[in-house]
């Protein structure tokens, strides 16, 4: 970490996971939209978390992100139970069905920032109800840079105020099933356009194992995924892959849209090689680095 790199925030869920997989079965797993991003992100700046926990959330969790110089003054602690999530995969990762859903104290969340307390940090908006993404972008005025994620079930729900916050952002993540959801184009590069003339100056469209697109109003740029990785938890990529691309982006001075995308495949790719968080938990700048090489490799090849 540099003394010029940007501190992130990021709004997102912490939850129990329940996830059952071709390799196995875990109940009450430590993750979540924002924590998956904040571990991704601690990798490489300071990262303040913006959320909610029960009292069923105990201190190891919050001695652990202090570990990764990840702020908590931000998460809050209140009286009732952690959201939680169960989810089965199919055999080869491309369904996922939600098993059940329990919001808990996440249900009556409203978040308050005072934005003094931060200077031109990078925000990112975690997947999360877009009616709360854009409280945060009313209350942190001063961010130097928007990013923002969704899933099916908001442009599905919540589609106007969805929209509402995509004019907000610079960049918009969305993967491939949900870009063709949100906008009703099978292809991806015009389905990208068109979201570039609502709002964002980038949109970063994810294809999981089939890498990802940059999409700007100059040009489009393929990045490979990391090849032959083992899968045994999808849950929480796309979050980890956000925290590698925006924690590249806070410490680059050049604002390299090509290095993030491969920093964020890289960090990804450690994610879905254990359950929850076990795997991006452990790694350390250098196994990132690994990964980033090789991918860089493979780009020149093509």
């Amino acid at each position: 970490m540099d003394n010029l790199s940007k501190d992130i925030v990021v709004v997102g869920s912490v939850a129990f996971d329940d996830i059952e997989t071709i390799k196995g079965k875990k109940n009450r797993l430590l993750g979540g939209s924002g924590l998956y991003f904040s571990i991704a992100s601690s990798l490489y700046t300071k990262t303040h978390l913006i959320g909610i926990v029960g009292d069923d959330f105990d201190q190891k969790y919050i001695d652990m992100l202090h570990s990764k110089s990840i702020s908590t003054d931000y998460l809050i602690k209140e009286n009732g139970k952690t959201f939680s999530w169960g989810g089965k995969y199919s055999p080869n990762f491309d369904q996922r069905d939600t098993l059940f859903t329990d919001l808990g104290v996440f249900e009556k969340f409203s978040p308050k920032i005072d934005s003094t307390k931060f200077n031109n940090p990078i925000l990112f908006l975690a997947n999360i109800q877009p009616q709360l993404q854009m409280q945060v972008i009313n209350q942190l005025e001063n961010a130097s840079l928007i990013v923002m994620d969704t899933m099916n079930l908001w442009i599905d729900n919540c589609l106007n105020e969805l929209k509402d916050v995509i004019k907000k952002v610079n960049i918009l993540l969305i993967n491939e099933e949900e870009i063709i959801d949100l906008t009703g184009i099978d292809d991806l590069y015009k389905a990208g356009k068109y979201i570039l003339n609502n709002g964002p100056q980038y949109v970063i469209i994810k294809k999981g194992s089939k890498g990802a697109i940059i999409v700007s109003n100059k040009d489009n740029i393929s990045i490979p995924a990391v090849p032959n990785i083992d899968v045994f938890d999808p849950t929480g990529a796309g979050d980890s892959f956000a925290g590698g691309f925006l924690g590249y982006l806070a410490t680059n001075q050049n604002f390299d849209l090509t290095g993030a995308v491969i920093h964020g495949t890289a960090v990804a790719s450690y994610t879905v090689s254990g359950f929850g968080i076990e795997a991006i938990e452990k790694i350390e700048f250098n196994n990132i680095k690994n990964r980033v090489k090789l991918l860089e490799e493979l780009i020149k090849e093509n």
